[in-house]
């Protein structure tokens, strides 16, 4: 059974709670995490990459010598690929990357991640967390509080624009819902902290 130390924001330890062990005890499985991963980098990406083929770049209409008696390799457009301001030879298009994993998948993907990360004890909860206002400086002192000096992702029940914000320009420091959370975004950080209320949320919903 995986366990998790609870503190408040002050960084005082409170109790130690016993993890849902359907979501945060399960086998580890390196390949679906993988999966998990390309598919949610490949659904980013824009697409938008585009070049001009030999059919679309301007001029070339003329010929640009006689084909033969020149003692040079025969041309027909000054556009061809092998030609300075010419087209290029099978073009990037704009086109969509995105393509959907079963749901399934995506759902043990998540599940292993957070079980990789109780494993490697990376999880801390914390009893509440909450801020008065938009500052930067109350999410470091949470940080520097829980003595967390890698990159951090805070996991909250409910969007909370303070919260939110106060945390955005902390450098390798993001924030996210229960009903947002990925694999992607769990791995890359080194640290997953997670509220109570989140934590009881994350069994509901992912059980």
């Amino acid at each position: 059974m995986a366990n998790a130390k609870v503190y408040d924001m002050s960084g005082k330890f409170i109790e130690e709670i016993e993890l849902d062990a359907n979501i945060f005890g399960v086998e580890v499985n390196t390949a679906v995490i993988h999966a998990a991963v390309v598919n949610q980098l490949a659904n980013k990406r824009q697409g938008t990459q585009s070049a001009k083929t030999k059919s679309e770049v301007s001029g070339g209409g003329k010929k640009p010598y006689r084909q033969k008696g020149t003692g040079r390799a025969r041309q027909g457009s000054t556009r061809s690929a092998q030609w300075i301001k010419g087209g290029i030879v099978f073009a990037p298009k704009p086109r969509s990357y995105r393509y959907a994993l079963p749901k399934k998948v995506k759902r043990f993907a998540l599940k292993s991640a957070l079980s990789s990360k109780a494993a490697a004890e990376e999880i801390i909860v914390l009893d509440t967390l909450s801020v008065d206002e938009i500052k930067t400086k109350n999410i470091v002192a949470v940080l520097k509080n829980l003595e967390v000096a890698t990159s951090a992702l805070f996991v909250i029940a409910e969007s909370d624009e303070k919260i939110v914000k106060s945390a955005r320009n902390i450098e390798l420091v993001s924030t996210a819902c229960v009903n947002t959370i990925n694999v992607y975004d769990i791995l890359r950080h080194n640290k997953l902290i997670i509220t109570k209320e989140a934590l009881a949320k994350v069994s509901e919903v992912y059980a």
